[in-house]
């Protein structure tokens, strides 16, 4: 089992012919996922990377079948893409590109909340489950197939938990970077919730920053689900001074219970494993699992 992605995936990429989608397209299609075709407007009948150029994304739903998207859009545009392609019925819309307005997202949030489909992003590393679909940005190697479900605001701490979890001869479900962006798609606690329903997944890793509700809303969920399933967590930005935006523009310090200390605490209320640092990912998801 998986969540979101899997090996029947019909997947298309939204800015296909561009570097960035052109790059990642072929990265994915040499990791073996079903990419089906893309789409760039005005150059819909061409063929690159040896797949079908459509103009629109309604065209490729008709012709492909296709069921999710990948989104490498210039951030003006972006926004638009997202709705083309919920307006077009795809499923699972996943939003690669950084620094679309917050603006242009509550449009974006308005307008899908009433259609059958899942946005994950923007400004995420994508969804990868190991052996079957790399939809995303992230590198392929570092993942392995196993029963280890890891959610996270932060693409490099995606690989770096990935990588811990794997040298501990454990391996990964699905792991779901949900980006950092103030507004997002899924939230962490839907995907964390994917997770903990999905019946191979035996335990959730969930990677968090400063700033924001997602983690104690996650954390309150999962005490409130009774689920016996374990959750290891890490925040990050533990030093980061209050007030000030680091790196993530969702990641800053607004009021006492966003700092690092006190999701963390909250955490460990709920029933969540934490561990202070990155480096202790692995070893705590080994322990937990006995």
């Amino acid at each position: 089992m998986s969540v979101l992605v899997n090996k029947d995936s019909k997947i298309i990429v939204q800015g296909f012919t561009g570097s960035e989608g052109t790059f990642h397209a072929e990265q994915m299609i040499e990791y073996g996922t079903n990419v089906v075709g893309g789409v760039t407007p005005g150059k819909g009948g061409q063929e690159h990377l040896g797949r079908p150029v459509f103009n629109t994304v309604e065209e490729a739903v008709q012709k492909v079948g296709a069921d999710t998207t990948i989104i490498f859009v210039p951030p003006a545009f972006a926004a638009d893409a997202i709705m083309e392609a919920a307006s077009a019925g795809i499923k699972v819309i996943i939003t690669i590109t950084e620094g679309i307005p917050v603006a242009d997202m509550v449009k974006v949030s308005d307008y899908i909340k009433h259609l059958d489909c899942r946005l994950v992003g923007p400004n995420c590393p994508g969804v990868i489950t190991p052996g079957e679909a790399k939809v995303g940005i992230m590198p392929g190697f570092v993942f392995k197939k196993g029963h280890v479900g890891i959610v996270s605001k932060s693409g490099t701490l995606t690989y770096e938990a990935a990588d811990q979890v794997v040298r501990q001869g454990l391996g990964i479900t699905t792991a779901i970077g949900i980006g950092g962006d103030p507004i997002i798609g899924t939230t962490t606690k839907e995907a964390v919730e994917l997770l903990i329903n999905d019946p191979d997944t035996n335990c959730v890793v969930m990677i968090g920053e400063i700033g924001g509700q997602l983690e104690a809303d996650a954390a309150q969920w999962y005490k409130a689900s009774g689920s016996k399933k374990p959750i290891v967590g890490f925040i990050a930005g533990e030093t980061a001074p209050a007030g000030r935006t680091m790196g993530h523009a969702g990641a800053i310090v607004g009021g006492s219970d966003d700092t690092a200390q006190a999701k963390k605490r909250i955490m460990r209320e709920c029933g969540i494993h934490v561990v202070d640092s990155p480096a202790e990912i692995g070893l705590k998801v080994k322990q937990v699992l006995g």
